[in-house]
């Protein structure tokens, strides 16, 4: 069955209670504007109340997982209230910085949720997991990945580095990764760092969808209750070790990133958006940050 957003797909099979839930936005790469991100939530909610099911596997349309958020148009993000109605201000005008703080306190409230989420989650992870869609393939219980998958946060290309779950990132990632990808905004393939035991299994690209299946069958055949009490158990051992500070840390400093002032010589998206459209910005933001290898003489 579908939600009432096409763009995200749910299917329930009770015979091996499993959920699936598919984010089908492939024009846009399965990016996800803020209505998109509420009818996941919606459908992990429904996952997380159903007593006879007990793994969720998500998973992108036409093989590839999520580049996170869509930034068509950046600030659109803080255009609605949270009652629904239409922030008042300005058009193309900037978001003010308490707007900013109770938007990112959702949209982190979500991947906060999504990372102690109470059933198994396992992710189908091909093509591109970037920003957010990186975010929640290092969230998931069991993640399966290609080895051509292209993983990274290029957003803090013009966000800043500390965007993010930064707890996460540093716990799951090693300090010494985390820092690389933050700090520079590369986009690497997963097989280059497969040795490093990021990901739960990183695999030949046709293969990611089947050993996904396996793994989220495996996941289902514990004991439900079981799963739901170790699960809350290992919420708090990562609070207790690795997240403490994470849930206001998060969306304090992305708050904050998204309200850059920019030097001269220093690419500005947002405003390379406007003046050349979303794809030229995309453009023109590799082409800024291209710094040849050097080569052996």
């Amino acid at each position: 069955m579908s939600t009432t957003d096409d763009r995200v797909q749910f299917d329930v099979n009770y015979d091996n209670r499993i959920a699936t839930i598919t984010l089908n936005n492939p024009a846009q790469r399965n990016s996800y504007d803020a209505a998109m991100r509420d009818a996941l939530e919606r459908c992990l909610d429904r996952v997380a109340e159903d007593d006879d099911l007990t793994v969720v596997l998500l998973r992108g349309a036409e093989g590839v997982f999520s580049t996170g958020a869509d930034m068509n148009n950046a600030y659109g993000w803080y255009g609605e209230r949270a009652d629904g109605q239409a922030a008042e201000r300005p058009a193309k005008s900037r978001p003010s910085q308490r707007r900013r703080l109770t938007v990112d306190r959702k949209t982190f409230g979500f991947y906060h949720n999504f990372m102690g989420f109470p059933k198994v989650t396992v992710g189908e992870v091909s093509g591109y997991a970037l920003g957010g869609g990186f975010e929640m393939a290092l969230m998931c219980d069991i993640s399966v990945i290609g080895r051509d998958t292209k993983i990274g946060m290029p957003a803090t290309r013009f966000l800043g580095p500390a965007l993010g779950s930064l707890h996460m990132f540093f716990h799951r990632l090693g300090p010494v990764l985390a820092r690389r990808l933050l700090l520079t905004g590369d986009i690497i393939e997963a097989g280059s760092i497969e040795q490093f035991g990021i990901f739960t299994e990183t695999c030949d690209p046709a293969m990611v969808g089947p050993r996904a299946r396996y793994w989220a069958e495996k996941a289902a055949k514990m004991p439900a209750d079981g799963v739901v009490i170790a699960k809350e158990a290992f919420r708090l051992v990562e609070q207790s070790q690795a997240y403490q500070g994470e849930e206001v840390a998060s969306y304090l400093f992305h708050a904050y990133g998204t309200n850059l002032q920019f030097a001269p010589g220093e690419f500005n998206f947002v405003k390379t958006r406007a003046q050349h459209g979303t794809k030229e910005a995309f453009r023109l933001r590799d082409e800024h940050f291209h710094v040849p290898e050097p080569q052996p003489e």
